[in-house]
């Protein structure tokens, strides 16, 4: 039985399995309460009833379909009207290799509805009770795919809004004491890979995180106030130098006039 003071209610997407299910051991364990959101209602159950007897702490389930509106809706309502949150953490997504000529038009706005719609709603949902109560933390699960085009731009492109949503509104929170964290996941062997119908084996085994490993770090960053939080980034100079190096490459995009190449 934990013996640590509550922290409030952490709301967890995708917590049925892998990533999330991780979150929702180590936060029971650290003095929070859960909300898990997930699909498969009866293996949050199962995973709610395991946690409480272990830590002592309330797990309260909602099963939601996030590609869903009246879903996501429904998991709107019961946290934006729960003062006790005090921590969400966007981790539910849909992956795929898909490239736009042969992707499901349907599995393809699934996988944004639930990786761009859903965390930007849920996110709303949230924000204004943190923010009133000036306390309380977002997460946002997004991955290292947000930084490169190799296995699509479905997928990836959803991840790069996660982050730029992401940076956008920790300066939106920066004078107050809500924070917000980005995680960047590369390769982390969870059941996600199958369910996305890619091959995890069929990579590098180098690259390959375990999800333990992947949450552990998430909550050390965290814990260490990084509003960026890339587990596999040894030198976290290259961070710092490639935002810089965008950021002055954005201002240089911006003239009154067109360049000169550009003269007829």
């Amino acid at each position: 039985m934990s013996t640590k003071d509550n922290k409030g209610t952490a709301v967890i997407t995708g917590a049925s399995s892998g990533i999330g299910a991780v979150y929702a051991d180590r936060l029971a364990a650290q003095g929070y309460d859960l909300v898990l959101v997930a699909r498969r209602a009866d293996r949050l159950q199962e995973l709610a009833d395991r946690l409480g007897y272990a830590y002592g702490r309330k797990a309260k389930v909602i099963g939601a379909d996030l590609s869903d509106d009246g879903d996501v809706r429904r998991v709107e309502q019961a946290i934006a009207t729960d003062e006790s949150v005090t921590l969400l953490v966007n981790n539910a997504g849909l992956g795929g290799q898909q490239v736009v000529a042969d992707a499901d038009a349907d599995a393809t706005e699934r996988m944004i509805k639930v990786n761009v719609v859903a965390l930007t709603r849920l996110t709303r949902a949230v924000l204004p009770g943190l923010l009133a109560r000036n306390r309380g933390a977002i997460v946002n699960i997004a991955s290292v795919a947000a930084y490169g085009t190799a296995i699509g731009g479905i997928y990836s492109g959803t991840k790069a809004y996660v982050v730029n949503f992401t940076e956008a509104l920790q300066r939106e929170v920066a004078d107050t004491e809500v924070k917000v964290q980005v995680v960047l996941p590369g390769p982390i062997r969870t059941d996600f890979w199958e369910l996305a119908g890619a091959d995890l084996n069929s990579l590098n085994q180098d690259w390959v995180m375990t999800v333990d490993d992947l949450v552990d770090a998430a909550l050390a960053g965290f814990a260490q106030g990084e509003t960026v939080t890339a587990p596999g980034l040894a030198d976290p100079a290259k961070l710092d130098a490639f935002i810089g190096a965008r950021d002055s490459f954005y201002v240089s995009l911006i003239a009154g006039k067109p360049a000169a190449r550009y003269a007829t």
